[in-house]
């Protein structure tokens, strides 16, 4: 509906008005104190755009522009103000405005079912305008989230690959402490969707996330504890450090996620594992020196060294080992015997024997049960 011609002039003196341009700056400010921080030359200007375009789009339809609102939503997001903040500042000029609005109205004798078609067709343009603000408001929010991620990914990538230190500026800005120390966490999670899901769950620890090399990698301020995990999904946890050390311990922590199983696991814990696995060679002549003598296809003598690869693992016990295998300690003792009869392997009760020869024996076993 187009307005009367007296309509359309009570209208645009309440655009050119000044003191209803400040009465509605002072709700806008007053109903929202996010709003109410900005500089109040920015409020003018937010307001007197939404009285203008709202008065004109009632005033006359064909009037009707929403892109300059998606562009005020998307300057709200860059400043940072909540979105139910700005809603709360737009919703209290609206209703001053329609308060003002009927005033005059009803002053210069317009007749009231007028002055109600009038108000109704303005709410549904001011409406549409929120809309557009929302709008240009969330399209402007998922830009800098991205931007933003980028950034952080991009950050990660360099202090654990290239190894550089960014500027403390830029630590600063990505929500990193220059001189602060943090645990270098990696996990095998490469599924875009499954990494925003642990992202969120770790981000309970502070820090800041990425995918690094294809798997969700992150440095978190405080060693997450009691992450959950989707199953199957494995996450390495590494002693806090300086940011300057880091790219070494990331290349330990991928290292551990290739040989570590399913669950959350201390980077320490599985420095034995990750030390060994770094030289394949001397395992292979480890297991040829030791194990020559067993048949790699022979399930009896595949199931000598799983029993005395547990046994090394129980510190040389044999209550322990047993119970872990299920099997009576005098079936332990003999496969023990067993092997002996086959093999150099030094297999002291008790932990007897010397540190460096269970741990040769250890090596050895694990190399040939893995590599067969």
């Amino acid at each position: 509906m187009r307005a009367s011609p007296l309509i359309r002039q009570v209208l645009d003196a309440m655009a050119a008005d000044e003191t209803v341009l400040d009465e509605l700056v002072r709700a806008a400010r007053s109903q929202s104190p996010e709003v109410a921080r900005l500089p109040e030359a920015e409020n003018r200007r937010h307001v007197q755009f939404l009285l203008t375009a709202a008065l004109r789009a009632t005033a006359n339809p064909d009037t009707a522009d929403y892109t300059t609102a998606e562009a005020l939503g998307a300057d709200r997001a860059a400043q940072g103000v909540p979105l139910t903040d700005l809603l709360r500042g737009v919703q209290a000029g609206r209703t001053v405005a329609a308060r003002v609005a009927v005033e005059r109205a009803r002053a210069a004798g317009i007749p009231d079912d007028v002055i109600l078609e009038t108000v109704l067709d303005a709410e549904r343009y001011t409406g549409a305008l929120e809309r557009h603000i929302v709008k240009g408001y969330h399209a402007a929010e998922l830009q800098l989230s991205r931007t933003l991620r980028d950034a952080r990914t991009q950050l990660l990538r360099t202090l654990l690959l290239a190894g550089d230190e960014p500027a403390p500026e830029e630590l600063r800005q990505a929500g990193l402490h220059p001189g602060a120390r943090y645990s270098c966490v990696v996990s095998d999670v490469s599924d875009p969707a499954r990494a925003r899901t642990l992202e969120q769950a770790l981000l309970e620890f502070g820090g800041v996330y990425g995918l690094v090399e294809g798997r969700l990698t992150g440095l978190a301020a405080r060693p997450p504890a009691g992450v959950p995990l989707a199953e199957g999904a494995l996450l390495v946890v590494a002693p806090p450090a300086p940011l300057t050390g880091l790219r070494e311990v990331h290349r330990l922590c991928t290292a551990a996620a290739r040989i570590a199983g399913p669950g959350c696991h201390d980077l320490t814990g599985l420095a034995g594992e990750i030390a060994l696995a770094a030289q394949p060679l001397l395992g292979n002549l480890l297991a040829a020196d030791l194990l020559g003598a067993l048949d790699p296809a022979n399930g009896f003598h595949r199931e000598l060294a799983a029993t005395a690869l547990t046994y090394l693992d129980h510190g040389g016990r044999l209550r322990p080992t047993a119970e872990t295998l299920h099997l009576h300690p005098n079936t332990v003792r003999y496969r023990l015997d067993r092997l002996a009869e086959l093999t150099p392997l030094p297999l002291g009760e008790n932990g007897t024997g010397r540190v460096l020869d269970s741990m040769r024996s250890w090596w050895a076993l694990h190399h040939w049960l893995g590599e067969r």
